[in-house]
């Protein structure tokens, strides 16, 4: 067995767990009534007995007769026999007065257990002529005259009749028993759905990423339904986008490389060392842009959505940062003759950021201005303070405002774009802005060009107190 199925092999049933949280209460709840109906039953049957016995003994008392302080009772011979007569059970009396034998059987016992008293009379446990019996006993009179009256009775008929109760439970047994089986079937039909989508997952192939039918889902089931066709449609996207980035990627660096083997052919096959070393130079510049793209590739290869959960951000000085990707740039800028400007407060100006990525989204900025504005422009990065902002201005052709939506995307370029640039550098800084949920706009620039702005959230400013991280 592979390692990956061995914990699913050990999972518990979810519907053996359900099925245990059911039945348990209702296991609980049938001996409850079960224990409470017999009790309630049998309480009532002793207390059906203890009153006929009771009244046998009163009738009894009735015919005793008290003379010249002698008690006597005159039942006649079939009284005594009517008395006596039971079919199931053993039946005796006795009379007393003062100790003394009147009538009946002679010896019964006077006291016992499970003692219970019904008015003038009292109802107890106890044993007679080797059985268990129970007695009932009533006092008449006071004084010398008082005469105790006893019947007891063998208990055959009441452990019937107990009996009987405790076969009155087979049939909650039986319920409780149906009850399990009718629950056991609602459960796996109820749980069916859940085999259905796992059916349907099986029979998919582990290349297909299309969404599972929730057809015939209980609605119960159709959050986790739908959470997993979510989750199929954000692999699908990802999956096309980094295959779209891919392919583009495959394209952009395809011709500058072609280009490099068609250079390194013409120095090889240059006549003289002057010409080689013409086809180098141009070599050179090529390398580099071919460095600048693969560069930007790897940039936007690091960016993806869940890095913005995994960002180091740290205060960070928007001024020193401005200024360290300024310096970079300054002999790019002082070769093509164009005045790079930093306008920045004098004091810092603190965002929490991830540096690097900032530093990375302005430099694309700076190097997009210089790349596409003209020989004697103007560059002008700005830092704002309220709300904290980093801008890149420039004097050049500008951008259309139709277009400023659309170069957003990646390898997307102006229609009048004339530089050498490859449409990444504006997609890295809108990857970057939404990683640190800033704001990013695109305007007409004072200086009759383009303007791309940076605001960060006012929240994102830490306390004073704290340090600026590193620029460099």
């Amino acid at each position: 067995m592979p390692p990956a199925a061995q914990p699913a092999a050990r999972a518990p049933a979810l519907w053996r767990d359900l099925l245990g949280r059911l039945l348990l209460p209702l296991q609980l709840i049938v001996a409850a009534t079960g224990a409470l109906g017999l009790y309630t039953a049998q309480t009532l049957t002793d207390h059906t007995f203890d009153r006929w016995l009771l009244d046998t003994a009163r009738a009894l008392a009735r015919q005793v007769r008290v003379v010249d302080g002698q008690a006597g009772v005159d039942l006649g011979h079939n009284a005594e026999a009517i008395l006596s007569y039971d079919v199931v059970d053993s039946s005796y009396f006795s009379v007393r007065q003062q100790q003394r034998h009147v009538a009946g059987h002679a010896g019964m016992p006077q006291s016992g257990r499970q003692e219970a008293r019904y008015g003038d009379g009292r109802v107890f446990d106890a044993a007679f002529a080797g059985q268990p019996v129970r007695v009932a006993e009533v006092t008449v009179g006071s004084g010398a005259s008082q005469v105790q009256v006893t019947v007891a009775e063998t208990l055959v008929k009441r452990g019937g009749v107990r009996a009987d109760l405790q076969l009155m439970l087979l049939p909650l047994g039986l319920l409780l028993l149906a009850a399990a089986v009718a629950i056991v079937l609602a459960l796996r039909w109820t749980l069916l759905p859940l085999e259905l989508i796992a059916t349907r997952w099986n029979e998919r192939s582990h290349r297909s990423l299309q969404t599972i039918d929730v057809q015939g889902v209980p609605r119960e089931l159709l959050p986790f339904a739908s959470a997993l066709n979510d989750l199929l449609v954000r692999i699908h996207q990802l999956l096309l986008r980094e295959r779209r980035f891919a392919a583009n990627a495959a394209h952009q660096i395809r011709t500058p490389l072609a280009g490099l083997q068609l250079g390194l052919s013409r120095a090889a096959a240059a006549p003289d060392l002057a010409i080689a070393r013409a086809v180098i130079a141009e070599l050179q510049g090529s390398t580099q842009r071919t460095a600048r793209l693969l560069q930007q590739l790897l940039a936007l290869g690091r960016l993806d959505p869940e890095t913005a959960f995994d960002l180091d951000r740290r205060p960070v000085d928007l001024v020193a940062l401005a200024h360290d990707v300024g310096a970079l740039y300054l002999d790019a800028a002082l070769a093509r003759q164009i005045d790079l400007e930093l306008v920045a407060p004098e004091h810092p100006v603190m965002v929490s950021v991830q540096a690097e990525l900032v530093s990375e989204a302005l430099a694309n900025l700076v190097d997009n201005a210089l790349r596409y504005v003209p020989p004697g422009a103007r560059v002008e990065i700005s830092v704002g303070e309220h709300p904290p902002s980093l801008a890149v201005a420039d004097s050049g052709p500008g951008l259309p405002a139709d277009e400023r939506v659309a170069v957003l995307e990646r390898f997307v370029r102006g229609r009048g774009a004339s530089g050498d640039g490859s449409g990444l550098g504006l997609a890295i800084v809108r990857e970057i802005t939404e990683l640190h949920h800033a704001g990013l706009q695109l305007d007409t620039s004072v200086l009759g060009g383009l303007v791309v702005r940076l605001r960060f959230a006012a929240d994102a400013a830490p306390p004073a107190a704290d340090a600026p991280a590193p620029c460099d």
